[in-house]
């Protein structure tokens, strides 16, 4: 908990976020409590003052000196004073703008996602939103897990799989299946569709790598990873596509051994008859028609997209898909490749957290884990996979000493530029599937990089938190509009890349910049494109995620838009990652890779990569296949090493 004087500061920046309001004229009694309701009156800027001491310890400390730079003086300031003063510091430094940005976005995606105990929010009759569809159904948690007493315990295995996500519940899978001891650390919970509220605030909290609030040092990324039993698969949009061949091609020269051939082709086609992937439920939403509309206005093309749902699956209830699907049609890890982990035997251990892998003359020997804070694990095996994902995959290594050089280092993030419109009639995004077409036409537009066009999944405490602000008036009215957005975005092919490193707390940071000309060029390019496409869909209004609002009304000159967005500071953008890859990645340069081709490190034997952080480049599209693939093919090679 902050100091006192901190905690006045804090409420202040609060209040200036989301003031008391008077209504607009002839507004109904839920527009007027919208307006009226602020941060104070509801409770929201003491709880962001309770939450701080938990942030991670960059955005902690990035918090602390905007505090200090604030002054107390800023607490008995009046609204105007300190919006400008606010706005003004932010412009200071990008570590001050990581802790203005941190407390905006808690507290506008309080004010507006936020859900008290019957999972509603006082804004949505305001804004629109009509919140969950259906009640979650009484599924049986019936998942078996292996309890633990509190203090200390031994296990012993053949093989510890270091998380249950894409890559690691297929290494498990096969492991078990040759006939081999297995055990799954998975250190986030097990959730499953009884717990499915279909609340994105919820479904971050619970299932999203620190609460769905990660960022970057600079604060120019966002990081997005699933953080529960199955990974990213529970909460992912179940994009599927294949790992394109110029792709494949590199790799191979990389080192990964007849990747460019049939063998990674069987792997790839094992995965998609498992998980089940196809187009045939797959359907259009409003949000993605509209884009579809922009696309061809502009003589580009779209795909369908595969997906990896059930053919029942009932689309009317996929806007919900990011917190976790109800229906249990998503074909994740849970009921695919981890059920099959442990019908073949492997014992699977939640809330474990991975201390750090033990060795002895360059062999492993076991891990160390934590479990639930309260139990002392430590495991014998000879073979440790790690598949934590591409965040906490290099922090298990760097808390190790083991990997090499590399570890952490060549993290790319597919940033995604989003561009969103207001349309004169209802889009209602959050209804229907979040994402079913593509456009693969913008893919090699610079330097060979480029970006996909996909939609977007829209939710109050999302758009709340991060839309840019310029006035607490502005927000609100602008979040009025909600029914009315539509939102896409550009996944970029990474031409930089960033790191993973130890924080103070000897946890995952980020550093990422958008310091790489081609990247920088890419993010304007996307920008630009997108705002095209909204103008030639009947977009009346245009804005983005920049830092400051960079924003486009029907009758303003457009071309003079586009010269605004092209010429941004480039500590202006801002982008936000949903694929963590590259981080452990495989080649046969030890100094440049952290294991071979085929994923056992370089330096000590029975320590293998198994998930994205295992690719050695960006892959330009949606990766789940092509970890999944990746994963087929290292477990293929761990079973021919017992």
């Amino acid at each position: 908990m902050p100091e006192v004087q901190d905690q006045a500061i804090i409420q202040a920046v609060c209040d200036t976020f989301a003031p008391s309001l008077d209504a607009p004229a002839g507004a109904d009694d839920a527009t007027i409590a919208f307006y009226r309701d602020g941060a104070k009156a509801r409770g929201i800027d003491v709880a962001v003052a309770g939450a701080v001491g938990s942030l991670d310890a960059l955005t902690r400390g990035a918090v602390a000196s905007l505090l200090e730079r604030l002054g107390p003086d800023f607490a008995s300031a009046d609204l105007e004073t300190r919006t400008a003063t606010l706005l003004a510091v932010a412009d200071e430094s990008m570590r001050l703008r990581l802790g203005v940005r941190q407390l905006k976005a808690m507290t506008l995606a309080t004010l507006v996602g936020a859900v008290d105990e019957t999972g509603t929010n006082p804004t949505w009759p305001a804004l629109g939103y009509p919140g969950p569809a259906s009640k979650p159904p009484a599924a049986p948690k019936d998942f078996p897990l292996v309890t633990l007493p509190a203090g200390e315990a031994e296990l012993d295995a053949d093989v510890v799989v270091i998380g249950s996500g894409a890559g690691g519940a297929i290494v498990a899978a096969r492991a078990a299946q040759a006939g081999q001891s297995v055990l799954v650390l998975e250190a986030a919970q097990y959730r499953n569709e009884a717990d499915f509220r279909q609340i994105d605030s919820l479904g971050a909290a619970t299932m999203f790598l620190r609460g769905g609030s990660l960022w970057s040092s600079s604060g120019q990324m966002g990081v997005l990873a699933g953080a529960t039993l199955g990974g990213g698969t529970v909460i992912n949009s179940m994009v599927c596509l294949r790992t394109p061949e110029h792709i494949r091609e590199l790799w191979t020269s990389y080192g990964l051994e007849g990747l460019d051939g049939p063998e990674f082709d069987k792997f790839t086609d094992m995965v998609w008859d498992r998980i089940g992937v196809n187009t045939d439920a797959t359907q259009y939403n409003a949000n993605t028609r509209a884009m579809i509309t922009g696309l061809a206005s502009l003589g580009y093309r779209h795909e369908r997209l595969p997906r990896n749902a059930a053919l029942d699956d009932d689309a009317t209830m996929c806007g919900y898909c990011n917190a976790g699907c109800q229906q249990g049609k998503k074909r994740s890890t849970l009921h695919t490749y981890l059920q099959d982990a442990v019908d073949a035997g492997a014992r699977v251990v939640v809330g474990a957290h991975v201390d750090k892998i033990v060795t002895e003359d360059g062999r492993a020997t076991g891990v160390l884990a934590t479990v639930d804070g309260t139990t002392s694990l430590s495991v014998s095996a000879r073979n440790v996979v790690v598949a934590a994902g591409g965040i906490e995959s290099p922090a298990v290594l760097l808390r190790s000493g083991i990997g090499g050089p590399a570890v952490g280092k060549n993290l790319t993030l597919h940033p995604a530029w989003i561009v969103t419109g207001v349309y004169e009639e209802p889009v209602e995004a959050w209804h229907g599937q979040i994402q079913s077409a593509v456009s693969f036409d913008l893919t090699q537009v610079v330097d060979g990089g480029g970006f996909l066009v996909e939609s977007l999944a829209l939710n109050p405490g999302t758009w709340g938190g991060q839309s840019p602000f310029t006035d607490g008036r502005t927000t609100r009215d602008q979040l009025r509009k909600l029914p009315y957005f539509a939102t896409w975005h550009g996944v970029s092919h990474d031409h930089g890349s960033g790191e993973v490193y130890l924080d103070a707390d000897g946890r995952a940071a980020v550093h990422w910049n958008l310091d790489d000309d081609v990247d920088h060029r890419i993010a304007v390019r996307a920008h630009t494109e997108l705002a095209r496409m909204h103008r030639e869909a009947g977009a009346t209004e245009i804005f983005t995620f920049h830092w400051s609002d960079q924003r486009w009304t029907k009758g303003e000159d457009f071309d003079a838009y586009l010269t605004q967005l092209a010429d941004s500071p480039i500590d202006d953008h801002t982008a936000f990652s949903a694929h963590q890859m590259g981080s452990c990645r495989l080649g046969a340069d030890p100094a440049t890779s952290v294991a071979d081709g085929w994923g056992q490190l370089h330096d000590v034997k029975g320590v293998w990569i198994g998930d994205a952080s295992a690719l050695p480049t960006a892959p330009g599209v949606n990766p789940m296949i092509t970890v999944m693939a990746l994963a087929e093919r290292t477990a293929s090679a761990l079973v021919k090493s017992f």
